[in-house]
C-alpha cells in the first residue's frame, strides 16, 4: 500500500557534482538546503546579504551585485541604536555606519564574482507579500522592526513576479550564460499573513515561475520542494513546534529527492565518504585515551587526507 503521493521530478540535464560552484539565494529554506551542501562539502555560497523572501528583493540584490552598484549612506538608516539597510537582512545590521557600508560593498564585489563563476544558482522564493516604505515608496526586503505604520502591505501580482523572474534570469545570463538556474518555492508557511493569504502568496509564485519557465531554455528548471511538503509529507509530524517550518526529517527527505533529481549519481560514493568522515568527527569517545580511539583517529585522518588530495577545496 502507498501512504503518500509521490511527486514526479525529472532528472536534471545539468546535474551538480563536486566541480560545481553553487550560489544559493532566498528564504530560510534556501539556508536549509545550503547547510546540506556544506555538510557534504560541495562548493556553496549562501545568502551573502542574508535571508531574502520575495522576488523583488532577490532581483535587486542580484542587480546590485552584477552591475557593481555599491551602497551609499543614502541606502542606510539608524534605528534602535543600529544602522540598517532596507535591502538586506537584519543579520548584517551594525552599530557602526562605516563598518556596515564596508561589509555591504565587500559583499557586492564577492557576490559578483560568485555569480559570474557559478555553475548553478538556486533561488528559493518564500512569499509574494511585500512591504512598501511610505516615505521612499520603495518595496523593502526587511522592515528591521521599524513601526508598521511606516509601510503599506501589498501582494505582488503574477505579472509583476513574472517580470521580476525574467529580469533576474536576464541579469544572470548577462555575466554567466552557461549557468544553470534552479527555482523553488519555500515550503515554510507564512501564516502571519493569514491562512488564505499564505496560499494566495504561494499560488502567485508558482504561477509566475511556471509561466516563465515554460518558455525559458533547458538550463532553468523548477524543483518541487513546496509540492513535496504539501503532498508527500502532508502530516503535521513533519512540521517543527511552530507548525510553520519543516522538521529536520522533512528537510532530510526533501534533500534526498533533490539529490536524486539534481546531483550526479557519479558523486554519490564521494558524498558517502564525506558523511562517514562527518559522523566520525562528531563521534564522542567513551575513552579518549584508549588505544582503540587513537587508532580510530588515525584512520579518520587518513580518510580526510585521501579525500582532500582529490578535492583540495574540502575543509573539515
Amino acid at each position: 500500500m502507498n501512504f503518500t503521493t509521490k511527486i514526479p521530478i525529472l532528472k536534471s540535464n545539468y546535474p551538480i557534482d563536486y566541480s560545481s560552484k553553487i550560489v544559493s539565494l532566498g528564504s530560510c529554506f534556501a539556508v536549509n538546503m545550503a547547510e546540506k551542501f556544506d555538510y557534504f562539502k560541495f562548493q556553496n555560497i549562501c545568502n551573502p546579504f542574508g535571508i531574502l523572501f520575495h522576488p523583488l528583493a532577490i532581483e535587486k540584490i542580484i542587480s546590485k551585485a552584477i552591475n557593481l552598484i555599491f551602497f551609499t549612506e543614502e541606502d542606510i538608516f539608524f534605528h534602535n541604536e543600529r544602522w540598517h539597510c532596507f535591502d538586506v537582512h537584519s543579520d548584517l545590521s551594525n552599530a557602526n555606519k562605516d563598518e556596515l557600508l564596508q561589509v555591504l560593498n565587500e559583499f557586492v564585489q564577492t557576490t559578483n564574482k560568485h555569480i559570474t563563476e557559478a555553475s548553478h544558482i538556486i533561488i528559493t522564493y518564500g512569499t509574494s507579500w511585500v512591504y512598501r516604505n511610505k516615505h521612499s515608496e520603495k518595496v523593502v526586503a526587511n522592515c528591521h522592526k521599524v513601526p508598521q505604520n511606516q509601510f503599506d502591505k501589498e501582494i505582488l501580482s503574477v505579472a509583476t513576479i513574472e517580470k521580476s523572474i525574467q529580469k533576474t534570469i536576464e541579469l544572470i545570463e548577462k555575466v554567466n550564460p552557461n549557468c544553470s538556474i534552479i527555482f523553488t518555492v519555500s515550503p515554510v508557511r507564512h501564516i502571519k499573513d493569514g491562512f488564505v493569504e499564505n496560499q494566495r502568496s504561494k499560488a502567485n509564485l508558482i504561477s509566475a515561475l511556471h509561466s516563465v519557465l515554460e518558455v525559458s531554455n533547458s538550463k532553468q528548471r523548477y524543483f518541487s520542494s513546496y509540492e513535496i511538503m504539501m503532498d508527500e509529507l502532508r502530516d503535521y509530524r513533519f512540521y517543527a513546534e511552530d507548525m510553520l517550518h519543516p522538521t529536520q526529517v522533512a528537510i532530510d527527505y526533501i534533500w534526498e529527492r533533490f539529490c536524486k533529481a539534481s546531483i550526479s549519481e557519479s558523486v554519490f560514493p564521494t558524498m558517502e565518504s564525506v558523511e562517514t568522515i562527518q559522523k566520525g568527527l562528531s563521534h564522542r569517545a567513551f575513552n579518549p585515551n584508549s588505544e582503540s580511539h587513537f587508532k580510530f583517529l588515525n584512520q579518520l585522518e587518513s580518510k580526510i587526507i585521501k579525500l582532500k588530495s582529490e578535492f583540495p577545496f574540502m575543509k573539515f
